[in-house]
């Protein structure tokens, strides 16, 4: 038995416990009645041996777990026990139900196919024996208790051993199903995780980048004739070096970006509108209602939406106004990007965005559904675009 699970080592026991009681009784049962003869010594010495074959089998060949074939050793016991079991019925008639735990041991370790043909030979033994040594007319219970009991006990060990072998099953195809949920879910988070990289580079180290060529192809246009000019564009290349360098430190860390560091949202809004001003841009910001806290993860949702329609607005409308507008609200924290550029035509609803359109609508749609936020995006060819990112706060019940 597995002496790793507690109810197969209770069974265990009182299997064991059974065998030694029945033996004890059959010996004495020889020593009271049937002993006498020539062969009382080479019984006792069977009885003996009997009993000394069955402990060491089940230290040396113990039976197999649940589910698993038995081993040769383990067959080679239980065939010799048996064999010996059968010699001593022969010779002592006493040591009929001494074959109880014999036809447990094998209905356990052998398949039904080949169990219960044995548990019927081992049944007809018993019947045979009781009939040898009764006295006066036959008692029909001798005939028909050993095979009903033995049917009984056949019966429920094998719809024992079926169930277990459907809940092993079951057991095994949920453990299989939990490994490829697992695995499953290890693919969905680093799927998200390179979403969550692509847009912060795009809306990071991309922008800042493309806003660097941009001020040293001006710098070089210039450079032959205005100077002044050109040491300006090279000054703002330098500041946005700057600033891209403090950011990717924060990104290697995992932190927050950097503008939040030391300020809150509005704070950042404003300077980002500031750096976003320049020829031929003007860039406002405008608070409405009163800032509260903000949880970081929605607060670095907000900025970096901000930071990728400016730089849309920038590189694709070609407008000459855009309006930065945070506005707080009891339930909820809105953040409004507007220009008077271009615009565009808004694909249908069931349309499959273009791979060529690069990260920026999509980036924002990501950042603002994984803090529960909602993100609309209003534009007419020639009127303009407005994107709009609503995030709702949490509102906590007032204590009583």
């Amino acid at each position: 038995m597995n002496h790793t699970d507690p109810d197969e080592r209770w069974l265990g026991a009182i299997v064991h416990g059974a065998f030694f009681l029945l033996l004890g009784s059959s010996f004495a049962r020889f020593l009271s009645r049937d002993q006498g003869g020539s062969r009382t010594g080479w019984v006792v010495a069977l009885f003996a041996f009997f009993c000394l074959l069955y402990v060491l089998g089940h230290l040396l060949a113990p039976p197999p777990r649940p589910g698993l074939p038995p081993t040769r050793r383990h067959l080679v016991w239980l065939g010799s026990v048996t064999a010996v079991w059968v010699v001593l019925l022969v010779l002592a008639p006493s040591a009929t139900w001494c074959v109880m735990p014999l036809l447990f041991a094998g209905l356990h370790a052998l398949p039904p196919r080949i169990a219960v043909p044995a548990a019927a030979v081992l049944t007809a033994l018993v019947v045979l024996s009781e009939i040898r040594v009764a006295d006066g007319p036959l008692n029909p219970n001798m005939v028909v208790a050993p095979p009903a009991v033995a049917a009984v006990a056949t019966a429920v060990l094998v719809h024992l051993q079926r169930q277990g072998a459907r809940q092993r099953v079951l057991i095994e195809d949920l453990v299989r199903t939990r490994h490829e949920l697992a695995a499953t879910e290890r693919r969905a988070g680093v799927l998200a995780e390179r979403q969550r990289l692509s847009a912060e580079i795009h809306d990071t180290l991309a922008q800042e980048l493309s806003s660097q060529r941009m001020l040293l192809q001006a710098a070089e246009r210039v450079w032959s004739t205005d100077r002044g000019a050109a040491r300006d564009h090279v000054r703002a290349a330098a500041e946005i070096a700057s600033r891209g360098l403090a950011e990717a430190r924060r990104f290697v860390h995992d932190l927050a970006p950097a503008d939040l560091a030391e300020r809150s949202l509005a704070e950042a809004l404003g300077e980002l509108a500031r750096r976003a001003s320049g020829p031929g841009l003007t860039v406002e910001f405008r608070l409405d209602g009163e800032q509260g806290p903000l949880p970081e993860r929605v607060a670095g949702a907000l900025l970096r939406i901000a930071q990728g329609a400016l730089a849309n607005v920038r590189e694709h409308a070609a407008a000459t106004r855009a309006a930065l507008t945070l506005t707080w609200l009891d339930d909820q924290v809105s953040l409004d990007v507007a220009d008077n550029g271009r615009g565009f035509e808004q694909p249908a609803p069931r349309a499959v965005p273009s791979s060529t359109r690069g990260h920026g609508l999509p980036a924002m749609r990501i950042r603002v559904r994984q803090v529960g936020g909602t993100l609309t995006v209003e534009s007419t060819p020639g009127e303009g675009t407005v994107v709009s990112a609503a995030v709702p706060l949490v509102v906590k019940e007032p204590a009583l």
